[in-house]
């Protein structure tokens, strides 16, 4: 089988501060932004990896979602325990003061792991985590 990750998913509850997060502080490029007021799907990515995309997508858009499921939703986005991604740079530590002075909420300065990795985390607009860890 020959398969790549084209797409992944996080929730957003405001599409604006998503696309200031994604776009202006982690240097993403805008792919597309669909829809409108706060129900847009939003794609970014980083420049020059076409292949490999992020899609911000508002919660419990879904017909099939029941408003339970919404609410369930929306407390687990609150915890910032609904979504999480991991990232990859070899600039950690200057990534890291950029997005920590860009507002971000810190969970964890840069730190060297005992498994063997280099990593921060911290979340996006709408609690969702991103761990980055150091490229080598």
């Amino acid at each position: 089988m020959d398969l790549t990750i084209d797409t992944v998913s996080l929730p957003h509850d405001d599409p604006e501060a998503s696309l200031a997060f994604y776009r202006d502080l982690l240097g993403f490029e805008v792919r597309g932004d669909v829809g409108e007021g706060r129900t847009r799907w939003i794609t970014v990515g980083p420049a020059g990896r076409p292949d490999t995309s992020i899609l911000l997508a508002p919660p419990g858009a879904d017909p099939g979602v029941t408003d339970a499921e919404r609410r369930t939703i929306a407390e687990m986005m609150a915890k910032g325990t609904f979504g999480w991604i991991l990232l990859a740079t070899p600039r950690l530590d200057a990534m890291f003061e950029k997005v920590r002075a860009g507002g971000a909420e810190v969970v964890q300065e840069p730190t060297d792991q005992p498994y063997g990795i280099r990593d921060c985390a911290f979340r996006d607009p709408a609690g969702n985590l991103i761990r980055v860890r150091e490229a080598g």
